[in-house]
């Protein structure tokens, strides 16, 4: 891996040389998310391919902690975690085969265990970083209790590249449950909302939930998986109700969710994610789909950004153009746009790291 990661040097200075911004690629498979679109070399640019530096460095199954090269496919160190019953908490989606650990983590992205795990960035504990001078620099380590610099590399996480090419991660993992199952009624999305408050104030093992259905005040269906100890599961089912699903039912529901295979996301119309408090009302924007107990919102459809972003901010949260699918992209990117404070640590931690301006150019933010 020596020469893997000097040929990765060379190239950053290559590119520094030649004035060329350098796009980080991985396995492609979130190449849709984010400002700016995929790029080739026939276009004159200069692209990193990080998939040839893969493999895991450092796994003990008793420290809870895995070590792992940037370019490792994310479905080869979860094999790699579930042949000894362990898992990634954070239930990151794949979006395709070809999905590499630094992507996944470049990304930020969390599936359904998000709301009662925490989201990625909770689970980074070090990373290693490829910055605009050639250097590799470290932050946090390998030891949970280590917090030297621990907010740098949670910094990384969803930062889409922008302050450097990411070379290693550390992730805190966590054994996998003793027992899942998958209750589901009939709901509509004022009463989904009501359920999901009322279990919040409960010592319930809730590890995911989901609705989907008209925004019309009609019925969809209302989703929820338990994850525990047996006699915990069998406690809640009694308090929550509904109908268990078939256990491989259940696994390809909450996977169609993860993995946006589930008919509502149509390929071909723009998606907007609203993450909002879970406790802001129902909305009437026609049909969604909720999870992380209401904190996560869908849209499937052409939405007008300003209108939709200001009707987000009002109720506390924010709104991502997450797939333009055809749509044009607001003048201010597809990300809402982030609070002064926010946009000046990022300004600031991106001319620290990447003063070359080389990495990622207005992937996350249009003007850096």
């Amino acid at each position: 891996m020596d020469f893997v990661l000097s040929e990765l040097c060379d190239q950053v200075m290559t590119a520094r040389a030649g004035h060329k911004p350098l796009f980080v690629m991985g396995g492609g498979s979130k190449s849709f998310y984010g400002n700016y679109r995929p790029v080739t070399p026939q276009d004159g640019h200069c692209l990193l391919d990080m998939t040839p530096y893969r493999g895991i460095v450092n796994y003990h199954p008793s420290e809870l902690v895995v070590t792992v090269r940037a370019g490792t496919p994310l479905a080869d160190l979860e094999a790699e975690l579930a042949a000894h019953g362990q898992m990634l908490a954070f239930e990151p989606p794949h979006f395709g085969p070809a999905a590499t650990v630094g992507g996944c983590v470049a990304a930020g992205l969390s599936g359904p265990r998000r709301m009662s795990a925490g989201a990625l960035r909770d689970f980074v504990l070090g990373a290693r970083l490829l910055d605009s001078d050639g250097r590799m620099l470290s932050f946090g380590g390998e030891v949970m209790k280590n917090v030297a610099g621990y907010d740098v590399s949670r910094l990384l996480a969803g930062s889409h590249g922008i302050f450097g090419a990411l070379l290693e991660v550390s992730l805190k993992v966590v054994p996998k449950p003793m027992q899942e199952v998958t209750l589901a009624r009939p709901a509509t999305q004022a009463q989904a909302l009501s359920c999901f408050a009322q279990w919040r104030g409960k010592p319930l093992p809730v590890s995911a939930t989901s609705w989907s259905g008209d925004a019309d005040g009609g019925e969809g269906m209302l989703c929820v998986r338990l994850s525990g100890a047996p006699p915990a599961l069998a406690s809640a089912r009694q308090q929550i109700g509904g109908d268990a699903m078939e256990p491989d039912a259940a696994q390809a529901w909450w996977r169609s969710l993860r993995e946006q295979t589930h008919t509502f996301f149509e390929p071909g119309k723009p998606l907007w994610r609203l993450a909002l408090p879970p406790t802001a009302a129902a909305l009437d924007l026609g049909p969604t789909l909720l999870e992380w107990g209401g904190g996560q919102r869908w849209l499937c459809g052409n939405y007008e950004a300003a209108a939709l972003r200001e009707r987000a901010a009002s109720l506390g949260g924010h709104a991502t153009l997450f797939r333009p699918a055809g749509m044009s992209v607001p003048e201010d990117g597809v990300f809402h746009p982030l609070a002064p404070a926010l946009a000046l640590i990022t300004r600031r931690l991106k001319q620290e790291l990447d003063p070359a301006g080389l990495f990622n150019p207005g992937r996350l933010i249009l003007e850096l």
